[in-house]
């Protein structure tokens, strides 16, 4: 009986007669392979989640609006992955029953009758996230983003969420809690990565409040003491991550006065601007998300579901906006254009790919 122990720390047990050296030699090499190319996907999961890695369409309010727009969440995943999936979530108590749960919304009134995030979300996205752990992890983990837009901070609303996350552990990356928060633990990539806010009130709830050996499934945001346009960089983002904190959430307002309503003409100086934050976020070793960035005519908005505060005026000024985000590596460019903002990625990935051959 002869034993090999591969670097997957999988172990191989095999009988041959010592004579054969030449087969036991093959064996060997082959086991030693697989075990190698195992470990070189295992690698190439991790590095599509490292903050800088890629640009994803995050489908900035994909939910619905009271009965409005319940196609946003299969327009987003139509649209392909990876992909960011924003859910607002609002805390409802039945006045008669007393019962209370965490709903989707947009924000008051709250009536209880919206979807909650189990039904709207996780069993929307069963299908992909089932087939991507059959399938195998192939680099492109995690496939969805899911970022949480808490409308209330009560600690039940967050101990409800967390429960939620927990059930469907299984799906979402996930690192150790440890003992110190400034030392950043490994992820363990899965289909599903969780983002929420900066208050305080949520990392006690999915950070703090955990033992060392329980696994944090939410991220939150790091803090910002000055969101103004003529703040450095190093002012704005003064907060390297933590194993809690990984990611910085902008308004595009820190790149352009006035943010989107008065943005005016694209310039070499905004894009300097631009990349100096995304390159200060990365060496913190934080994602970086701006929101949010639509075009349309004024007068088409409102029926769309959208914000005039966050529109360019037309397409074109947004689409230089969206390929000036990409090219500076922004991790995540939220807009309510799902659509076209996936497409414009897909294509620079692509332009990215075919200069490099």
């Amino acid at each position: 009986m002869r034993t090999l122990i591969c670097d997957d720390h999988v172990t191989y047990s095999f009988n041959f007669p010592l004579k054969e050296n030449l087969l036991r030699t093959q064996l060997i090499f082959l086991l030693l392979f697989s075990s190698l190319a195992l470990t070189a996907r295992a690698g190439q999961s991790s590095d599509s989640a490292r903050p800088g890695a890629r640009s994803v369409m995050d489908a900035h309010n994909c939910y619905p609006y009271w009965e409005w727009w319940s196609d946003r969440i299969d327009r987003a995943l139509a649209a392909g992955t990876p992909v960011a999936i924003e859910q607002d979530l609002g805390w409802y108590t039945d006045p008669k029953s007393g019962r209370s749960w965490s709903v989707v919304t947009h924000g008051d009134p709250i009536t209880g009758h919206e979807p909650t995030m189990e039904h709207y979300f996780f069993d929307r996205v069963r299908p992909i996230v089932e087939k991507a752990l059959k399938d195998g992890n192939h680099g492109n983990w995690p496939l969805i983003t899911l970022n949480l837009d808490f409308k209330d901070d009560k600690p039940e609303h967050l101990a409800a969420v967390r429960a939620l996350l927990q059930k469907y552990r299984s799906w979402i990356s996930e690192a150790p809690r440890g003992k110190d928060p400034s030392v950043v633990q490994k992820l363990v990539v899965r289909p599903i990565l969780v983002l929420t806010g900066e208050p305080d009130a949520q990392q006690e709830v999915f950070y703090d409040q955990l033992g060392p050996n329980d696994p944090v499934l939410a991220f939150g945001a790091v803090h910002t003491t000055d969101k103004d346009y003529h703040a450095s960089p190093e002012v704005i983002d003064s907060e390297k991550a933590t194993n809690y904190r990984r990611w910085w959430n902008n308004a595009w307002h820190v790149v352009e006065a006035g943010g989107q309503q008065h943005a005016g003409e694209w310039t070499a100086e905004k894009a300097h601007r631009l990349r100096a934050l995304v390159e200060r976020a990365h060496a913190n070793g934080l994602w970086i998300r701006f929101y949010t960035l639509d075009g349309e005519k004024e007068e088409e908005v409102s029926c769309h579901g959208w914000f005039r505060s966050y529109n360019f005026g037309n397409i074109p000024q947004a689409r230089k906006r969206w390929k000036a985000a990409i090219d500076a590596g922004v991790d995540y460019i939220a807009s309510d254009q799902y659509e076209l903002l996936a497409d414009e990625i897909r294509q620079s990935s692509h332009a990215q790919n075919v200069s490099s051959q």
